[in-house]
């Protein structure tokens, strides 16, 4: 099957289709977008004098791998944050982690997996980017249900060993996005287990872990090191987007066994782009600062509270454990965010955008994704409008 022909199947993208549904409607109100998770806190302070003293090294090609600096600070963040030792040899330097998580895919899956076509799990609701990644070198993708009755994570122990067998990645998010839900150490534990019973790679999308109520998220190469699974087993994503309010700046992490990331590194070398010389300077700067990190994540936990003051009698409402999404269920998604923004100029994401049809069933279709990312008042005044329209 050539490329093209891989896609055929593939729906529209989450961005266009919205506008499709939207964009020829006027708003109801002074319009307030709740769609795009694009964080709008501020950004380290330190960041435009550390981005100018470093601005001689756009005339420079930059490290492939990531600079020493750089890859330095993401070591000892990934020490203080989960306890975990990771030599820099263990860690690739990523244009954002949607990068990663695809040309990881790239580098790591086989074109055969015990004689068969290989499998790539995928929990749905999903990021796109895990489906693209799959049809792209050929696997399968197999989409898991990440609903109420699954803990709106995917429960890969319904999966049949026959599938299992086949299977080379399983992509996980958590915090998962949209739902907020985090996975638990045992959770973890059992993926792991069912990884090793079946060689399978584990691709934890953790892009969220840093926003969060009272406890941190356990993480996958966390728990990994914990019980001394093969080093090989778990590959982690990160970024400063979420984490630092920096989407612009297009800086993440990968980080898993040292073969791994050298087959990473050597797919990067001849097709991809390393981040720029500045942006890698300052990324290690701000890795290395906590301080903005915390006073970004206190203003989410008030727009989480702001969120349960409002909605918390709607019936089905779940605060979310992390993240800074809501999940929130409806009659039909599409239909909810087309009148909301017409009667109201609250502008949010059908749920069924998010996902793929599994058995005649889409398990977005009843909700609709809610980003918690713009300023409180916008927040307040946006959810208010919203429940006053659907849920009255």
């Amino acid at each position: 099957m050539n490329f093209p022909e891989r896609f055929a199947n593939l729906p529209v993208a989450t961005w266009p289709r919205l506008r499709g549904l939207l964009d020829a409607v006027q708003p109801g109100g002074d319009p307030i977008n709740m769609t795009i998770g694009d964080p709008q806190h501020p950004m380290p302070a330190f960041l435009p004098d550390a981005i100018a003293k470093e601005i001689a090294g756009f005339g420079g090609y930059p490290s492939n791998d990531g600079s020493a600096a750089l890859l330095d600070s993401i070591s000892r963040w990934l020490n203080r944050r989960y306890g975990v030792t990771v030599a820099t040899s263990e860690i690739m330097a990523l244009n954002g982690t949607r990068e990663g998580l695809y040309n990881a895919a790239m580098a790591l899956c086989p074109e055969r997996k015990n004689g068969q076509t290989p499998v790539i799990l995928t929990p749905n609701p999903f990021y796109q980017v895990y489906a693209v990644a799959a049809l792209s070198v050929g696997a399968e993708p197999v989409y898991l249900q990440a609903t109420e009755a699954t803990g709106h994570l995917p429960d890969f122990n319904a999966v049949p060993s026959e599938v299992l067998d086949r299977t080379a990645i399983a992509y996980i998010c958590s915090p998962a996005n949209p739902q907020g839900a985090v996975a638990t150490e045992a959770y973890w534990r059992n993926l792991i287990s069912l990884a090793e019973k079946h060689d399978f790679k584990i691709f934890a999308d953790e892009c969220y872990s840093e926003i969060y109520r009272d406890t941190p998220p356990v993480g996958a190469l966390q728990v990994a090191q914990a019980i001394g699974a093969d080093p090989e087993r778990v590959v982690i994503f990160h970024s400063l987007s979420k984490r630092s309010n920096l989407a612009g700046l297009r800086s993440g992490l990968c980080a898993s066994g040292p073969r791994n990331i050298a087959a990473i590194r050597a797919l990067r070398a001849y097709a991809g782009a390393p981040l720029p010389g500045p942006v890698q300077a300052v990324s290690a700067l701000v890795w290395d600062d906590e301080a903005h990190v915390t006073a970004s994540r206190a203003l989410y936990v008030e727009k989480f509270e702001i969120a349960d003051r409002i909605l918390g009698n709607v019936p089905g409402y779940a605060s979310p454990e992390a993240g800074f999404f809501l999940w929130l269920p409806v009659d039909d998604g599409e239909k909810t965010a087309l009148a909301l923004w017409s009667k109201t100029g609250v502008r949010t994401l059908p749920g069924a955008y998010l996902s793929r049809e599994v058995n005649g069933t889409n398990p977005g279709a009843n909700y609709i994704r809610v980003a918690l990312c713009g300023p409180k008042d916008d927040v307040e005044r946006g959810l208010t409008r919203l429940r006053d329209t659907i849920y009255q």
